[in-house]
Order: structure tokens, then sequence, then C-alpha cells
């Protein structure tokens, strides 16, 4: 017989793409393949592809366009209705209609006025084939118009009262956003005491005296014209009390004590009420039929609004809200009722039919109250359109029967209530087509032998061909029972031999005609290793050689590559490959490893691997110690559809006990040469039990191993082939992410051909959105590993299934794993920005987390943008990058460190999800304060005198605020580096030079400076300078010394010093005593010093007890003072005193310290009087 595929069969290919048919309503109907030459042919009805929104507003400054675009074959021709009657274009000069297209430009920015233009509009787009419909386009220009002139009187009030700023902005479309601000652009901030209602008004709870202002501006923004209005400001003035009555709180919003709201569903039920009182009262809610939903409820406004988002019938009720103080508690209730517009159950779908065929079309809609659903046909209304026998009209369904070509047509569905309409075009298209072959002819198809063969036969026609294949010019039948016939037409020969090669011919056949297309096969031998390389022990600087001779078919060309150890051959003239063999020259110890022959054509590969071991030259020869033989004489018994028994007989064990065997298998349907680890059994063990999987072709081999390694594999066994069965196990890794904001992608790790268990392996997709009560929507697809849902809602979380399913059945049901519908950028700002500067450096950013419904995505973190706009001290407003920070997770603060202090900074705050960044929040501008100066830039001593010295210098680079003056502090330091005494100078701001004056000549100082503001002292800067010498002092000192009188004088007293040292010898030898000296004996005063035998000059008498006024030259008393009427030689004398102090204009204040009077008697001090230069250069 032969075998026939005909369109009821309910299996598909694995691996191609189908030309697949699905159920419509129940209805067989057929789908057009997207082959280019086919579509170029078929005739479609019109389709709208695009088209403007049902409300447009548009901006009268720019032109008006209007879109529809629409498909079909042939093109549609396009007309407009306006306000329901015939549009021309034609007749207006300033409406034009785009090429190949129905979009209208209306010119009106040469001429003419938008509002001439208002009205409803309605595009058709007609073929052949029928008629399709856009929405009724309702066509309004944006207005933002001015605010109307009033004179407002200003408010006075007593503190502790209730005010509300009326804000009553103009009515203009779309509506305004309406915001408060004073003069400068700052907004007003807001609390639980003043907030903004939802009609714009300004409420406060309790007035303050810092509420009095003059300039509370009502702003209201038209988005659409990107135009701003504003009120006259309004002035308030609270008076303070001295006191005030606390009171009960009233609602200023909404009047008595219950009201009522409706709302469409799907919309935010916004609900409020803002109440006074003393103190301020907090604000709760609660339904009193219900819980608030969890998950889409929001409070704004300080708990002052109650949003709730998509909502739904099940939100109506009673809302209370209850104010609430110290003094009592008010409540207001709000029944709420949610009406809902149309919205689709099951909206129509195209039909394709053949003729004589069947089908229905079906438009299920709901909504609060029921919308009406009314048919159209071509744009007309079927109750006065052109009569169809074939045509029954039921309520929401049109039911078709014995459809001929004439039934074609587009037809449109509305369903409507008095809150909105809903409307989609289906079409019916009959189409009469013969069968086409859509493979191209004479296709050639080369399989190795043993493996699946896959002949393409795609097709078309309508009524929907059956399908046919011949083998041989002769035309014998293909048996059912050796081949698999596809539904897309596919013919499958499951294992291909040799006389499976030939020519094959696919026949399509209805009663419009028959088609036949010819693709030839042919089965090529596998490529085969004959000759494999061999395990192999050699000794160092030994040549060694692995041979591969390989058999392949005598059509394809093979390449033969050698690797070691997986990679490429080292790059080593010690390595040669010829036709066959690997030789390896001079072996060292780098050259142990794994070497592998592979062997390559265009339709396979196979490769055999073998272990090189380099030892050590032995002087004498040992046992062979070697691996074990491989296994011979494998044999299959026992033959279940899930076992089998393999047993063997082992090779030599070359002198080294076989430890265990390993069993490697083959499939070769599926992976043809691939060899995978089945079992291992112990070395005493020559058969094995062994577990089979389903449809696959088993090939057996065997390796023994012991101490030494593992032999070489075993001779294949026999090949089994398994029956097919339902597959054990379904895909892993499923995903559910979007790629778009409107689509879902589910992915999956398909099942490989091991585990797939039987032909034609498909699986079956299932989805439903997880918070949803739809049924779960199942669609099967080919061997693939993604499939994409369009039309999702953006980033709802789905619950998705994939089961695999093959010829025999499905595998388990697969347990759900949830994913979301694509991300879409966030919509809403994070809100309540506030910035709380810490430092001069760092400032602490918070803000209000935003809704999760808005962020439409998995949550990244929030981005905050700032940038220094201009200087405070400078208001320089050149631009600045920005600097981003962003935090992750849901985190509402944050801080900005590294600021620059004094600074004039705006910020704003992005929400960030997987899609991106969405709106900014509105920009908020705070100030860092002052912070300390950097250091001067410069400090430079200049113009040094003997009394006086100039400091030069440059402001700090970075002042960090208002420089308010300088410090100046300085000191001298001595020849011994020690500091002297500390003197602080002040310098106003404005200066950068000082002269300092009085001075002392020829001194060091060390010099500090430093800027100052209002936040404290700076960075010091030091320097050190000199002052200069008083050559005309030092010049005269030295002058002295060398003058005549004063060297005869000193001769005259050295001279009279050595008589007197004569005499005093000639009396001591002569017995006598000096008087003086008696004295001393005495006395035994321990003030005297003896005289010093070294220099000849006698002891003196510490002239501690001579309180007589020191005579010019003199040492100082023993209480270390100097007295006003000394002469400046006592300074000089005294330079070296540890207390000299000097005040600021160089005078000496101090106390000089005496030396002993044995010091200048030591060292090289003489006994002139010091020098002046000396005693100043001390302190350098």
């Amino acid at each position: 017989m032969q075998l026939k595929i005909m369109p009821k069969k309910k299996h598909l290919s694995a691996g191609r793409a189908p030309l697949m048919l699905f159920l419509c309503q129940m209805i067989s109907a057929l789908e057009v393949p997207l082959d280019p030459k086919l579509l170029e042919d078929l005739v479609q009805p019109p389709t709208i592809t695009q088209q403007s929104p049902k409300d447009y507003i548009i901006d009268p400054r720019e032109n008006i366009v209007i879109q529809c675009e629409a498909k079909g074959k042939p093109s549609p021709s396009f007309s407009w209705t306006r306000n329901g009657t015939h549009f021309d274009i034609d007749k207006d000069p300033l409406v034009t209609m785009k090429p190949g297209s129905g979009t209208l430009t209306i010119n009106i920015m040469s001429e003419g006025k938008a509002e001439t233009y208002e009205g409803v509009y309605q595009c058709t787009a007609r073929n052949e084939r029928g008629a399709a419909i856009s929405n009724n386009i309702v066509i309004r220009p944006s207005r933002s118009p001015l605010w109307t002139k009033e004179k407002l009187e200003p408010i006075i009030l007593r503190n502790g009262q209730s005010l509300v700023l009326p804000c009553r902005p103009p009515i203009g479309l779309p509506p305004p956003i309406i915001f408060w601000m004073d003069n400068s652009f700052q907004r007003l901030p807001q609390s639980e005491r003043v907030s903004q209602g939802l009609n714009g008004d300004l409420y406060f709870s309790n007035v303050l005296p810092e509420d009095t202002r003059e300039d509370y501006i009502c702003y209201a923004r038209f988005n659409h014209t990107q135009t701003i209005q504003q009120k006259q400001p309004i002035s308030v003035k609270v008076i303070s009390a001295k006191s005030h009555r606390q009171r009960p709180p009233t609602f200023l919003t909404p009047d008595g004590n219950t009201s009522r709201k409706e709302e469409l569903r799907g919309n935010v039920l916004s609900l409020e009420c803002i109440a006074e009182g003393l103190p301020t009262p907090i604000i709760y809610w609660i339904k009193e039929d219900g819980t608030l939903p969890i998950n889409r409820t929001f409070y704004r406004n300080f708990k002052k609004t109650l949003q709730i988002v998509q909502v739904t019938e099940a939100d109506s009720g009673n809302y209370q809200c209850i104010a609430k103080n110290a003094l009592g508690a008010i409540h207001h209730t709000i029944s709420v009722t949610v009406k809902a517009a149309p919205y689709w159950i099951i909206a129509p779908q195209n039909l394709v039919l053949s003729p004589e065929e069947d089908g229905t079309l079906i438009c299920r809609a709901n909504g609060n109250p029921k919308p009406r659903i009314s048919w159209l046909s071509n744009g007309v209304p079927i109750e006065i359109a052109p009569d169809d026998p074939s045509r029954k009209i039921d309520g929401d369904t049109i039911i078709f029967s014995k459809v001929q070509e004439r039934s074609s047509a587009v037809y449109q569905c509305n369903a409507s209530n008095e809150y909105g309409y809903l409307l989609a075009n289906a079409f019916v298209n009959v189409l009469a087509e013969p069968p086409r072959i859509l493979t191209s002819a004479n296709t050639l198809y080369q399989v190795i032998a043993n493996r699946p063969a896959l002949l393409d036969c795609a097709f078309f026609g309508s009524p929907l061909p059956t399908i046919e294949w011949f083998k041989g010019a002769k035309g014998s039948a293909l048996r059912e029972d050796i081949y698999v016939l596809h539904e897309n037409g596919t013919l499958e020969i499951p294992v291909a031999q040799k006389d499976s090669t030939g020519t094959y011919t696919c026949v399509a056949r209805n009663k419009l005609g028959m088609a036949n297309n010819d693709v030839h096969l042919e089965i090529k031998d596998p490529t085969r290793i004959i000759k494999q390389p061999e395990y192999a022990v050699v000794q160092r600087g030994s040549t060694v050689s692995f041979e591969c001779k390989v058999k392949h078919d005598h059509t394809l060309i093979p390449t033969v590559m050698w690797l070691k150890d997986h990679g490429e051959l080292p790059n080593d003239g010690r390595f040669t490959v010829d036709k066959d063999r690997l030789v390896v020259a001079d072996v060292n110890d780098d050259d142990g490893g794994t070497y592998t022959c592979v062997a390559n054509t265009t339709l396979d590969n196979v490769s055999a691997s073998a272990v090189l071991s380099v030892v050590a030259p032995t002087p004498t020869p040992a046992p062979i110690y070697d691996v074990p033989n491989p296994p011979f004489d494998l044999e299959l018994t026992d033959q279940l559809d899930r076992s089998v028994q393999l047993s063997w007989t082992p090779g030599d064990d070359n002198n080294s006990p076989i430890t265990k065997f390993i069993i490697e298998y083959e499939d070769a349907m599926h992976e043809p040469g691939l060899w995978h680890h089945q079992t291992e059994v112990p070395g005493t063990q020559t058969t094995a039990q062994l577990k089979l999987s389903p449809y696959v072709n088993y090939s057996f081999r065997v390796m023994a191993e012991n101490n030494l390694g593992r032999s070489l594999p075993s001779e294949a066994s026999e090949q089994y082939l398994t029956k097919a069965a339902e597959p054990d196990k379904n895909p892993t890794a499923v995903e559910g992410l979007g790629s778009e904001p409107d689509n879902l992608v589910i992915t999956w790790k398909p099942l490989n051909g091991f585990e797939s268990n039987g032909p034609g392996l498909q699986y079956k997709v299932s989805w439903r959105q997880k918070d949803g009560d739809d049924e779960w929507t199942s669609v099967v697809v080919a061997n693939v590993s993604k499939y994409i849902v369009s039309g999702t809602p953006t980033f709802v979380p789905y619950l998705i299934k994939v089961q695999a399913l093959n010829d025999a059945g499905f595998a388990p049901e697969p347990a759900a794993v949830m994913g979301h519908s694509g991300e879409d950028l966030p919509m809403v700002a994070p809100g309540n920005v506030r910035v709380n500067v810490v430092n001069s450096t760092l400032a602490e950013v918070h803000w209000d987390p935003v809704p999760l419904k808005s962020i439409r995505g998995h949550l990244q973190g929030y981005r905050i943008y700032y940038w220094k706009a201009q200087s405070s001290l400078t208001r320089n407003r050149r631009h600045i990058e920005k600097k981003i920070l962003t935090f992750q997770g849901s985190k509402t603060h944050g801080m900005l460190p590294g600021l620059e202090p004094f600074s004039h900074y705006t910020l704003n705050v992005r929400v960030v999800n997987g899609k991106g960044e969405g709106p900014a929040s509105p920009d908020k501008v705070f100030n860092t304060p002052e912070g300390v100066p950097s250091a001067p830039s410069s400090l430079k001593i200049v113009n040094p005198t003997l009394d006086s010295l100039t400091l030069e210098w440059e402001p700090p680079s970075h002042p960090n605020g208002i420089l308010t003056e300088y410090t100046l502090k300085y000191q001298p330091i001595n020849s011994t580096h020690e500091l002297g005494p500390l003197v602080d100078l002040k310098i106003p701001a404005n200066k950068t030079r000082w002269i300092l004056k009085n001075l002392n000549f020829s001194t060091r100082y060390k010099f500090y400076f430093y800027a100052q503001t209002a936040a404290g002292s700076g960075i010091q800067i030091t320097e050190e300078a000199i002052t200069t010498v008083d050559e005309a002092m030092a010049s005269r000192q030295v002058d002295i010394a060398t003058q005549g009188w004063f060297i005869g004088l000193m001769c005259a007293v050295a001279l009279l010093i050595l008589i007197l040292l004569i005499v005093c010898f000639i009396r001591r030898n002569k017995g006598g005593k000096y008087p003086v000296k008696e004295k001393e004996d005495a006395h035994a005063d321990p003030e005297i010093q003896p005289m010093k035998e070294d220099d000849g000059t006698f002891g003196e008498y510490s002239d501690a007890e001579d309180h007589k006024p020191l005579k010019k030259g003199s040492r100082t008393p023993s209480d270390r003072t100097v007295k006003k009427e000394d002469s400046d030689d006592s300074l000089v004398d005294y330079g070296e005193g540890v207390n000299g102090q000097f005040n600021e204009d160089g005078s000496f204040i101090g106390q000089y310290s005496g030396k002993k009077e044995k010091e200048p008697a030591e060292g090289n001090e003489s006994s002139e009087a010091p020098s002046p230069v000396n005693a100043m250069n001390s302190f350098v």
C-alpha cells in the first residue's frame, strides 16, 4: 500500500520548521506558510497594522499626522470619514496621504488652524477580498489657557487656625499638573500639617508663624505643549497669639460624613481625606467590608491619599478614612463603585478556509455594564450588508458553513458600553489553491550509514493536500513500518542503510490538482580507524611511533590530525607525521601523555587515542609488565526492552592482575562514533547485566584495567536497537524572561537524542498568568529550545511548563516554574527627595520608594545624578559634568561623599530596573557649608633690612568659603636652633603683602601663615628668613681691638701683673704671710676659686655679694637682672641667656642669666667687651 499523510495526523517533525495545523474555535483552519514566493501569489483581505490612538490629542503648533497602515494582497486602497461622512482629501490642499499608505498629514504649520480639523476620523483599507476599518480616532488640539486675572487680598489669621489656599487652575487639554512654589521657583515644603490636595488646593491643618510669606504661587504645567502657567501670588500673614486653643479634627475635604466615588477597571483608584485640627491630625484608612489589597495599595501625601492600582470590580465597597489627634477622632465613609469599559475575553481571529469547509468567528467581551456586541461586514453593519447564505449570526458568534470563495470578507466586532468600546477586524479568506511543493527540486541528501535520514517536502494547498512518497522510477510504495512520515511532509528513515540510496518522489494531491518533487539520497560508508595507535612504554632518548590507518567512503576525502593531551602537537622537529603514522624521536619525560588520531570527513569524524609512558633506561632486561590486552568475543544475550546481558573473554593480563573491566556504549542512531561510560565490574567478572534506554541503537565495547593502566578497547559488539517509548524526563533549565515589554520568551535545555526515547521529539509549552484565573494556554513546538509568547502585559509573573513528547506519548507532568514577561522602563520617579547636609563635603539623600507596580521590572536599585551647578562664592554658571552614584536594591537613602565646600549642588533620583532608568525626580538643590581653606598658594619673604621683612603671598587656591583674615605667627631661632617667643598677628583678608618692622638685625625668624574662614583655620604654610647685618657696628668693634693705645694698655697691665707675681713669690720664700691669704685660711670661704696652674692667674672672689650697680663691661649680678640705666653693652654680654624675649617691635623684654665668674676664663673667651654682632647671631 502507499503511505499517505492526512491532515489529522497528530505528530510533528523534530528539528524541522513544520507546516502546522491549528484549531481555531474548535474548527480546523489552514495556516499559510511564510514563504515569500508563496505569499506573492496568494490573495489576502486587508489587515490594519498601525493606527493612531482613539483619543488623539495633538500639539496645535505641529502638523497633524493621523496614522493608518494596512497590508493585504492585492495592496489595499484607503479612504477616510470625518464625523461620519466621507472626507475628500483631494479638496483640501492642506491634507496629503502618504503613498502606499492611509496615513494623513495635515499641514497646519504653514497655514490653517488645528481647531478646524477637530473631529472623529475613521480609516478604511479595502481590496477585492474585503474592507478593514480603524478605530474612531477623536482628534482634539491640546489647550493650555491662561489664568483669569483676579485680585487676591492678603490673608491674615491667627496662629493655630486652619487654612485652604485655592488653586482653581484653568481647564486645559489634557488637564494640567499642579504644584506650589515660591518666587524663587522652589517647591514649598509639605508635611502632615501642610499638603496639596488632588484638586490642587493647598491645605493647612493649622498655621504657624513661619507660614507667613507673600509668595504662595500655584503653578499649572501643561505637558503636551510644555508650558507652565502661574496664579497670582497669595500673601499669608500669621499673627502670633499668646495662647491658642487645641481642637479635635474636622475634615477640610471631603464634605459631610459620606461621599461616593466611581472608577473604571484597570485604573488607579485615588481616595483623599484632609483634616484640620490642633495638634495636627493623623489619617488612617480601612475597608469596612474587607481588607485592603496588599500588593496594590499605596499611601500618598502623608497617608492623606489612598491609592489602589489596577482596580477591579472586587475593590468596590465602603472605604473609611479616620482623622485622629489627642483631642478626638472623626471618620468619613467613601462608597466606591468600580465600573468597566469593555475588555476582551476572546477576540476574533483571522480564518483561512478551503471551499466547502466550515468555521466560526467568536467575539466575546466583558465589562460593567455588560457590553453590547455588534457585527459589521467590510465596515457595514451586518444587518444591511450583502447577504451570504454560508453565514449565520448567533450573538457573539458567526458560524460559516460550506463557504465559497465569494464568502471572503473582513468582519468587524464592536463591543461597547457607556464607558468605551472595542473594535476588532478579523477576515475570512476562502482559498482554492492547487498543491505546491515548496522544497527545491532535486535536492541531494548525503547520510552516513546506520544514521537517520530526513527528506523534506514542504507543501501548501487549499484544501489541504495529502502527501505520498515513492521510491524509484517505478514508483515502489513506501511501507509504514519502515518509514516515518511527518505531518509537515518530511520522510524519515530511522536507520539508513546502503540500499536506502536512490531517488524519492514526494506527491501532494488535493481536488484541484497534484504536484510532485524528486529528491536524492546517497548513503556513505562510515569513517573507521582500522589500525589504532597502541599504548607504548619507551625509554628516554629512544624513538616511538603511533599508527593510525583510516578506512572511509571512497567519495569522501578525510583529513587526519594528531593531538597530544587534547591539544596541538608541540612545535618541535622531533615530531613527524606522514600518511598514517606519528613518529616521536629522542623521547623525553615531557613527551609522555595521550596521543589522539582524529579523522574527519564532511559527514562524520572518528578518533582513537593511545598513552605514551616514558621510563628511565634499564641496564638489564626486566620482566615485561604491561597493561592488559583487550577483551574479545563480546556477546549479547537476554535481550529485553530495557536490559541486555553482555559477556566477554578477558585478554592477557601481562603479568599484572586485572582489577576491573570498563564497559562503554555507542549510540549509532544519535551520536555515532562517540562512546559513553556504561558501567564497571570487578576484574573477576566476565558478564554484566546492562540497563538500556528506549530507541537507542546500542553497540558495546569492554576495556580491562590493571595497576599499569587500561587496555585498548575490545572490538565493538553487535548492534542492538531498543524499542521506542515515551520520554522519561522533561527539559531542564526552564526559564521565562521577556525580551520586550510585550512578550515572554520561554527557554529550556532540550533533551538530547539519547533522552528522546523515540522519534518525533516535540515539546508542549504551557503558560498562564500566576495571579490570574486564566486557563493554561499550550502549544506544541518542534525540537527547539525557545518559544516566544507575544502580546503579554508588561512584567507580569507567569507560570510556565515545558513537557516533552514523542510519537509514543508524553513525558510525566512537569512542575511549573515562574517567570516574568518583559520589563519596561519604570514609569514613576522617586518622590519626597530630601537632602541632609552632614558637613561641607558629605550629604545624605533620602527618598521615598516608588510603587513596585510602577517599576515594571526587577528592581536593580536607585541612581543619584548630582552636579555642582555653580559656586556659592562666585555664582559661576559654567557647566560641570554630572556625577552618578548607584545604590543597589531597595535602599531609600545614600551618602554623597567628596563634595566641595561652600558650593551649590543639584541632584535628582531615578529608579533602575533591568530595562534601564525611570524618569528623574524633580531636581533638588542644596548648598554645602563653608569649610576650612587650603594653604595659601605661596609665601615669599622679600626686601630684608636690619629691622624689617616684607611678606608677600597668594591666597589659597581653594578658599572653601569667604576668607575672614590671615594669621601670621613668627618667632626667632637662636644658634642652637632653639625657638624664641611666638608672636601672633592678624592680617585682613584683602591683603596679599605685609611689612614686619622693629625686628632684630641679623636674626633668623620662622614664620607660620594660614588663612581663616568662618569654619575655622586652614592649613598653614611655613617659611624662614634672616634680617641683615649692621656692618658699621661690626667694623667699629673690630677697630678697638687693633688700636695702638689699647695694645699699650694691655701690655702695661701684663707687666704689672708679672711684677706682682715676682714680689709674692719672694715674700713666700721668706716665710711672710699675705694678709688676705690669712683671712682666707681663717674663714675657708667655699666661694674662693684657687689659682689655675695652667694659665698662672689668681683665683678671684665671686662678686655675688657685690650689690653695686654694674659698670660698662661688668658681669650680671646674682639675681640675673639688668637695670634700666645699664648700657647696651650689658645686652651684648648676656646675649646667650636662655630666657631672652623680644616684644613685637623688636625690643628686649626678658631676663638674661649671667654666667659664673669662672666661665670667662674657660675656653677661648677673651676679657674684652663682647661684640654685639655675636650677641645677635646667637639667635640664628
